[in-house]
């Protein structure tokens, strides 16, 4: 058989029908509403799947000698193929009504028209796109086999050539081109980060990161580190709102110019500290940022209210990427500044009088929530324990998370468990707050703040073959009832969800709301709040975030 011949060889019908299948499936609801470019996107490539499948199906059956159907069936296969164009019509027909299921129960308005002419067209080059890189494998499998049946027998040599071109395509993709996709992203958020906003000047209260007598350059933070010092609420807008005395929150943050290593970094931050009088305060924080170095104001700006502005926050930023790219293919990133940062600050802290230290907490976000997990080791600090955690969004990778989240009391959710008696470990999100537990708080107290619209948290490779535990009943009030597990399909859904988590609305998917934050930062702290004001807190971020309480 020519080479030539087989790259443009008739398309597989197997395969024709299982992509048709998967195109129609894709279209409906998973965690988050979907554009039609990023539908179109989804569909291409969940037909390019199915197609993939079905060629590889066909292959195994003719491999294995079973028998062929007839061509000379034309109208079964005229009749499949029409059923299946009709299934995608109506899949089409039907893709406004599954994005409103997530769209109103969100309260975002509903959309007319999911676009099905603009969306059919983005799958159909995508699709496309993945035939041709499809052909191109198959070509490069034939090549192998073909130099190979000269020293092993025939069947033996296409294994092993389909083998070589697995991996040869897999060392491309992986090794070169990813990479250059890699380098290319951290290149141009490298350059995004150095840029410097007109409307953020360098500080001038000496106690500020950045100014001119602090030990950190405002020129290495970053933009991230700059807008997390230079921003936030001072004295006098916290001692308004309480109509009482207040004190200047404390930010420190080392951008990843401000030292050479993480080590150094950390060491920096520690000086920095000293220096401005976090140990002073009443209370601590250690930050990991997410993978830019962004740092949550929804979080940080209201633990400073609750604590009347008597905290210390740290930071030191250890990325360019954004979480999402860093969790899949570099999720080890970040691990070691947040455990150098985490030891340095520790090793201070443990040696202060115990009655004069500030109560220390961690809390992360996203990435940062996973790579806080991994810096604390719960037998390094046992005997002197931290005051306890904040971990919002944990992603899906999270060990400590999903060790938790397995031994979960019997006939709780997976997107709200029931960590034993919750003295230690407490879940919550929009609609439970972490303090609906009988037994009373324990020395070491752990929050995780999650949504079950989340995509970051509840991704699961898994879910290629099998139904996720947060897909079945009871789901998470914030989930589309309209949801549906398929095999293969759902998985490449939430990987897209994954990649869009964050243009969400505030208050679901991966963008977490300052209301929410309030109720676990007041139950981990003990903050003595009465109801009256704290739902003014709660309308005061409500409205500085632009939603409803």
């Amino acid at each position: 058989m020519r080479l030539d011949k087989e790259l443009f060889r008739s398309l597989s019908l197997l395969g024709m029908v299982l992509g048709l299948i998967f195109f129609a499936a894709s279209l409906t609801p998973s965690l988050m509403p979907r554009s039609y470019l990023v539908q179109g996107l989804l569909s291409g490539i969940s037909a390019g799947v199915g197609y993939m499948i079905g060629t590889a199906l066909t292959w195994l059956w003719i491999y294995l000698q079973l028998p062929v159907p007839k061509r000379s069936l034309k109208l079964a296969r005229w009749s499949i193929g029409i059923a299946c164009l009709l299934l995608c019509l109506a899949a089409l027909w039907h893709a406004t009504f599954w994005q409103n299921s997530i769209r109103i129960l969100w309260k975002m308005p509903p959309i007319a028209s999911a676009d099905p002419y603009w969306l059919a067209a983005v799958a159909a080059v995508t699709f496309l796109i993945a035939l041709i890189v499809g052909r191109l494998f198959r070509v490069a499998s034939l090549l192998f086999s073909q130099w190979l049946a000269r020293v092993v027998p025939r069947r033996l040599s296409k294994v092993i050539g389909a083998l070589i071109a697995v991996a040869l395509f897999w060392s491309i993709g992986q090794g070169i081109l990813l990479r250059f996709a890699l380098d290319t992203a951290d290149a141009s958020f490298k350059q995004a980060d150095a840029l410097i906003e007109d409307d953020q000047p360098m500080p001038q209260a000496d106690m500020k990161t950045g100014s001119s007598a602090s030990l950190v350059a405002w020129q290495g933070l970053g933009r991230q580190g700059r807008y997390f010092v230079a921003s936030g609420p001072g004295a006098g807008n916290i001692s308004s709102f309480w109509n009482g005395p207040a004190k200047q929150p404390l930010r420190i943050y080392v951008g990843l110019n401000n030292a050479e290593t993480s080590k150094e970094r950390a060491a920096l931050a520690l000086k920095e500290m000293i220096r401005q009088g976090a140990f002073d305060r009443s209370m601590l924080v250690v930050i990991v940022p997410t993978g830019t170095g962004w740092i949550d104001p929804a979080a940080v700006d209201t633990l400073e209210y609750v604590q009347h502005g008597d905290v210390a926050s740290v930071a030191v930023q250890y990325s360019y990427l954004t979480s999402w790219m860093s969790l899949l293919f570099e999720p080890q990133q970040g691990e070691e500044t947040a455990t150098d940062l985490f030891d340095t600050v520790y090793g201070y802290w443990s040696k202060l009088p115990r009655d004069k230290r500030p109560k220390l907490y961690l809390h992360g976000l996203s990435l940062g929530a996973m790579n806080s997990q991994l810096s604390l080791d719960i037998y390094n600090v046992i005997g002197d324990p931290v005051n306890g955690a904040l971990w919002s969004g944990p992603p899906f990778r999270s060990v400590r998370w999903k060790a938790a989240t397995a031994a979960r009391s019997p006939g709780t959710p997976e997107w709200l468990p029931r960590f034993r008696d919750g003295s230690v470990i407490r879940f919550a999100n929009q609609e439970h707050a972490p303090d609906q537990f009988a037994a009373p708080w324990g020395p070491l107290r752990v929050i995780y703040l999650q949504y079950a619209s989340d995509p970051v948290v509840f991704f699961d490779a898994a879910s290629a073959f099998r139904e996720p535990d947060w897909m079945k009943a009871p789901r998470g009030p914030d989930v589309s009832p309209e949801l549906t597990w398929i095999p293969v399909v759902t998985m490449l859904q939430l990987l897209f969800d994954m990649m869009i988590a964050t243009t969400s609305p505030i208050g679901y998917g991966h963008i977490y709301a300052p209301q929410h934050y309030i109720d676990c930062w007041v139950s981990l702290t003990d903050a003595q709040i009465s109801p009256e004001d704290l739902t003014r807190l709660k309308s005061l971020f409500a409205a500085r975030f632009g939603m409803t309480n």
